[in-house]
């Protein structure tokens, strides 16, 4: 009997993340694939990404849509109801969810309350700068089968009471996708980017840090000033998520992209295809995004990881971390677009780096005995 497995996908980000997994589902005859898309993807203002799941030949099953204008609590009310009504309709066997986001949250606790199987992606991270931290940990405690990036995420898993046997290390599965793409002509990726494309082009996006005192407006605000002091570089933003203050951010973005029509332009959001191809041509990231430091350098390009956002997260010697003073980012600046910590880079060896990313989540989810599953038992360590 084929055992059907539904991945809950919220964004652009974990659906770039997602897709590998569910197109190797969808061509495997133990599987029977379902998809439950809710969130960004359903707004128009983030770009309407549920388009992009179907452009890439794929059924949503159902699709759980939120209030633009609702807050977070609320987003999370109306996701956590329409889950568990697509949940009771569809009927899986286990669902797939991938890293912290408060939209997963809801669907692990609607998982939790029909006592449907959770297999988790990205678990045990780090990232003490925002509630996705807390918001990770609990969706490990509402999970049966864990997949981590890294062994020190591995062991926090197992740390956290999680049975050993169900606790993989199988490497990042965004780091697996960048072996597998094809090369990009830089000329087609200029085009649909709108920019010219080179070593001098920085490939932005920057989150509200949801556990910092300073606003993320000012924050935001002094990277573009220093921006400013580094007018050879050409700027590729990319909105941030749809998290408190986030709205602040495209607003000082599609700002600053009005006055800066020269050298900067704004994406609401690339698809994982083109944002790759974007960082194996450009010359840095820069921003507090996870695929700074987990994605990146794979590339050997450098990363700027400004505040307080992704502290405690494993990275490379490419990352150069910093604060968010316009001083300290401009300082940063000139740091990773220097000759020496551009060869850092391109020699670094990334962490969450595993050739074997897809077999691995591939056994896990088909394999993984799920009879009794959801009765936990605290494991103890000795």
């Amino acid at each position: 009997m084929k055992r059907k497995i539904c991945i809950i996908t919220g964004t652009r980000a974990d659906w770039g993340l997602l897709s590998p997994i569910a197109k190797a589902l969808n061509e495997n005859s133990d599987a029977e694939l379902q998809i439950i898309a809710t969130n960004m993807h359903l707004l128009e203002q983030y770009g309407y990404t549920a388009r992009q799941i179907e452009d890439d030949g794929f059924h949503i099953d159902k699709k759980v849509a939120v209030n633009p204008k609702s807050d977070t609590i609320e987003m999370m009310a109306t996701i956590l109801t329409g889950t568990a009504e697509a949940l009771r309709e569809l009927k899986p066997d286990l669902v797939v969810i991938l890293g912290d986001r408060f939209e997963m949250m809801s669907a692990a606790t609607a998982c939790t309350i029909l006592r449907v199987p959770v297999a988790h992606i990205a678990g045990g991270t780090i990232s003490e700068g925002a509630i996705d931290d807390s918001i990770r940990h609990c969706i490990s405690k509402m999970s049966h089968i864990h997949l981590t990036e890294t062994e020190e995420s591995r062991q926090r898993v197992i740390q956290l009471g999680e049975n050993p046997e169900n606790v993989h290390n199988v490497g990042a599965i965004g780091v697996w996708s960048i072996t597998q793409r094809e090369n990009a002509n830089v000329e087609d990726v200029c085009a649909r980017v709108g920019l010219p494309v080179g070593e001098n082009t920085l490939a932005v996006t920057f989150h509200p840090s949801t556990l910092d005192n300073k606003p993320a407006k000012e924050q935001f605000s002094n990277l573009l000033k220093a921006l400013d002091e580094h007018h050879e570089c050409n700027i590729v933003f990319t909105y941030p998520n749809n998290d408190p203050y986030g709205e602040g951010i495209i607003e000082l973005i599609d700002n600053y992209v009005r006055t800066h029509t020269h050298r900067a332009v704004a994406h609401a959001s690339l698809g994982q295809k083109l944002y790759f191809n974007l960082l194996e041509h450009c010359g840095a990231v820069v921003g507090n995004s996870s695929s700074g430091i987990v994605e990146a350098p794979s590339f050997g390009i450098p990363t700027l990881n400004i505040g307080m956002r992704q502290n405690g997260r494993t990275a490379a010697t490419s990352v150069y971390n910093c604060g968010v003073s316009k001083e300290e980012i401009s300082s940063g600046l000139t740091k990773i677009l220097s000759k020496s910590f551009r060869q850092t880079a391109r020699q670094c060896r990334n962490p969450y780096q595993n050739p074997d990313t897809l077999q691995l989540i591939l056994n896990a989810l088909l394999h993984t005995p799920l009879e009794g599953i959801t009765q936990k038992h605290f494991f103890d360590i000795a």
